[in-house]
This record gives structure tokens, sequence and C-alpha cells, in this order.
């Protein structure tokens, strides 16, 4: 009789959490303005470093939460993160592009605590792929002849939603795009980390 009893309120917990999981269902789009941050490099053969600006980027974010559990939510997630120029610097001689454009697209699995409270932490792990393109210019003058190269790409993520007002939400993001080198002709064989810090307007629907 306990048996029955049990396996009937299990039974019972388990309709209500995939209903509630089902009409939880939400999809997001979410605009982000921000920075990409390089780390100096260490360049083999020199003392010299190399240095990279602080490009402004633009992330442009469509996601999918499909699994709501009260305190956490699961989902999926496609940032698009775009950054114009990022610049470069290299005291050794004038090997470097003057700058490069860069895109990543990763795919990523997301997990949200809380999330039918007001603050939503998160956390998103994925992978994809990065393009970019160098500039035709050196950094001292003259004609580069590297080549955009498009390469697969790591994505770890953390931030903070906060609901404002109906569909409504604001976003602080940070994540780090772990790529191989970009083409700026130094052929390091290094992994690059392209921490990008940003906000923005999210809404759901």
């Amino acid at each position: 009789m306990v048996r029955k009893q049990f396996g009937i309120l299990l039974l019972a917990a388990m309709t209500v959490l995939a209903g509630t999981a089902v009409a939880q269902k939400s999809n997001e789009v979410a605009g982000i303005f921000g920075r990409t941050f390089i780390s100096n490099q260490s360049v083999t053969g020199t003392t010299a470093k190399l240095y990279f600006g602080d490009g402004l980027s633009y992330e442009a974010n469509f996601s999918h939460n499909f699994l709501n559990l009260g305190f956490v939510g699961i989902g999926v997630e496609v940032p698009f993160v775009f950054n114009p120029t990022t610049k470069v610097s290299f005291a050794a001689g004038n090997f470097v592009p003057k700058d490069f454009r860069a895109y990543f697209i990763t795919p990523a699995a997301r997990a949200t605590l809380f999330p039918t409270t007001a603050f939503n932490p998160w956390v998103s792990v994925g992978g994809g792929f990065a393009s970019f393109n160098p500039s035709s210019t050196l950094q001292y003058g003259g004609a580069n002849t590297g080549k955009s190269n498009t390469t697969g790409v790591f994505e770890v993520g953390v931030g903070l939603d906060v609901r404002l007002w109906g569909p409504f939400k604001l976003r602080g993001e940070f994540r780090d795009f772990n790529s191989s080198e970009p083409p700026i002709n130094l052929k390091q064989n290094s992994r690059y980390s392209h921490y990008f810090a940003g906000g923005g307007l999210v809404f759901s629907f």
C-alpha cells in the first residue's frame, strides 16, 4: 500500500514537473554592447611583448529555455559577437597587421539559477567558430600579405539578468572565446583568450 501511494505521488510530481517545464518554455533575444580584451603575449626569440587594443564589440544573442525546475533553468543559446577593430602593436619589427576584425559564433548550453525570480545568474558553455580578417596594412606601413582565417573556438561565459518590466531584462555578462592564434604573422601556435565584457537589453517572448 505504501509503495503504491509513493508511486502515485512520484508520478504526480513528475507530471507537474513536466507540465511546468513545457508551460514555461521561452525564447529570448538580446543586444549587448561591450569591449573585447586580449592579454599581452610573449613572443619566442624576443623580449618584446605583443599588445592588443581593447576593441568595441557588439553581440546579438538568441536563446531558448526548454526546462524550468524552479531553482534552475536549462536552455541553449547562440551568441554572435562582432569586434570591428582590434589594434595590434609589436615593437620588434614591422611584422604584424595594424589591426584585425573578428566574428565569433558559439552555440552553447546555458544554466540559469532561480529563473522565476527578479535576479537570474547564469553560466554558459559552448563551442563554434571564429573568423579573423587582418588589415591589408602592416603596423608601420606597407602591404600585409596575411590572409583571413576561420578556426574553432571554445566559449565559457557567466552573466546576470535583472528583470525590469514586462518582457524586458537588463543583462551584464563576461565571456571567454578561446581560439587559436589570429592571422598576425607570428605563428606562435598559442591559444588566445578573447575576453568579452558587456551589458545590454533582453526581450523575452
